[in-house]
């Protein structure tokens, strides 16, 4: 320890400099080079290449947090019309787990769908009409109405879904993928979270459904804030000029090396990393989240809310201005979809803000030739049950949790265009055809990004961990 004292004090602002080996002048060698810097979150990542060719350079991931009611979106079961407010049969709903919400209601009267579906465009896809911006762009949609999970409860499932795993403590599908095939944009992270809450009933969600766990700090999600500045303190402070405070930086990355070679703690290289990425992001950030260069015909796409820079439109306009940069992994979670109570009345309110921005999203992407190349990801962490909570006669009656069936989807690279996978039985309470298990999901996402999923691992307290841990099948059907 004394050595090391005597060694910082040896170095003179001008030595940090020039011995600093991620000082400013070796990024803008390394980045001139293609160099990977610190732990290699730039470049081709841990795997150094993909396992075979990728289908989808990047992902848009959109999480409806809080589970959206499968059979008032994508799931047509015309039985809970004729059946509405019947029983529904004992054998249907068996001896599953149920969440705590409904243990000690003993009558779960059917619901119908809550507005009316229509079969849309050349596929014929069934979409409600709370969703009439996204049923125009069904052709593009490749639906899976037959996914299911082993949670009840929001965080367990949300995690499991994202991480492969109910506890809080593994990576997250983005770390995965940033660790794996690192950045085609240096001035960027590689994983991007846009974090949002709707007018609907939310959830109080965990940031570990976008955290690094095991995986070296630097990989997580990094959080753009909504409003006008995504990132606190992007600005260079008033009197400093920018290179100024790459030099602080330089420095500063100086002496964390040199702790680093005395202590070994790889830790201390994601600092540094994330020091270089917040130097570059104080220039990229703000170009990037600019939208006053957009045409009015393009903010026309994503609806009347992208004005605001609060909005969910307007965070997924940024989504496809993240993916015009090469973002890998961008992220959106959309927070207020747990309705177990009001939900005909607030249900319609919800899917409003969401429909035209999603579709736009889709439109906007697929005029600029980046669909090809881009995955569109939508999806919740679980369904919504096809009975009442509550009394149904009650008109704040609600649908609680439901993890045997719900649905999601996908458009954009290596998938089925209008096509609808899978199918589940007469009242949307069971697959009954074609099941989708979170792994089987999590590994074909992977498989469209050359991933092989067996192999993409993490040593960590003795063994190897993956984001499907020991399970998943590629659903090799949907591919294109």
């Amino acid at each position: 320890m004394q050595n090391l004292e005597k060694h910082f004090l040896a170095l003179s602002r001008r030595a940090f400099l020039k011995k600093g080996s991620l000082g400013i002048g070796s990024l803008a060698l390394a980045d001139m080079l293609g160099v990977p810097t610190a732990l290699g979150q730039q470049g081709l990542g841990a795997l150094g290449a993909t396992h075979f060719p990728a289908k989808a350079k990047r992902v848009i991931y959109l999480h409806m947090f809080g589970a959206i009611s499968h059979v008032d979106t994508f799931d047509y079961c015309p039985m809970l019309e004729q059946m509405h407010g019947q029983q529904i049969p004992a054998s249907v709903m068996g001896e599953g787990r149920v969440s705590t919400m409904v243990q000690g209601q003993t009558q779960f009267p059917l619901v119908r769908n809550l507005a009316p579906f229509m079969q849309r465009g050349q596929s014929g896809a069934w979409v409600s009409d709370f969703w009439p911006h996204v049923g125009g762009i069904a052709d593009d949609l490749c639906i899976i109405n037959s996914m299911y999970t082993e949670h009840v409860n929001h965080n367990p499932a949300a995690q499991f879904l994202q991480t492969g795993f109910q506890l809080v403590g593994r990576p997250s599908f983005g770390s995965w993928v940033s660790y794996g095939l690192g950045s085609d944009n240096n001035n960027l992270p590689s994983f991007i979270v846009l974090n949002n809450m709707g007018p609907g009933q939310g959830q109080n969600m965990d940031s570990a459904n976008f955290g690094s766990g095991f995986l070296p700090s630097h990989f997580q999600g990094v959080q753009f804030m909504r409003g006008e500045q995504a990132v606190h303190y992007i600005d260079t402070p008033a009197g400093l000029a920018l290179d100024e405070q790459g030099e602080d930086i330089a420095a500063i990355n100086a002496l964390a090396r040199a702790q680093y070679e005395a202590s070994g703690d790889e830790e201390i290289l994601s600092k540094i990393s994330q020091y270089e990425m917040a130097y570059r992001m104080q220039s990229s950030v703000p170009e990037a989240t600019d939208v006053s260069d957009e045409p009015d015909y393009v903010l026309d796409m994503y609806g009347p809310d992208v004005h605001n820079p609060g909005s969910f439109a307007r965070q997924c306009l940024l989504a496809r201005r993240l993916a015009e940069r090469n973002v890998k992994f961008i992220q959106l979670f959309y927070n207020g979809w747990d309705f177990h109570f009001g939900i005909s009345a607030n249900q319609p309110v919800m899917a409003k803000t969401a429909d035209q921005p999603i579709a736009g999203l889709i439109m906007d992407l697929k005029q600029r030739g980046l669909l090809e190349d881009t995955l569109v990801v939508f999806t919740s962490e679980f369904g919504r049950t096809p009975y009442s909570q509550g009394d149904i006669n009650n008109p704040i009656f609600g649908r609680d949790h439901h993890p045997y069936a719900f649905t999601s989807w996908m458009a954009g690279a290596g998938v089925n265009k209008g096509m609808t996978y899978g199918k589940t039985d007469d009242f949307g309470y069971n697959v009954v055809e074609n099941p989708v298990h979170v792994h089987d999901f999590n590994a074909t996402l992977l498989h469209l990004m050359g991933i092989d999923h067996e192999k993409l691992t993490y040593f960590f307290q003795g063994r190897d961990f993956r984001l499907t841990d020991v399970h998943g099948n590629v659903i090799t059907d949907i591919l294109s």
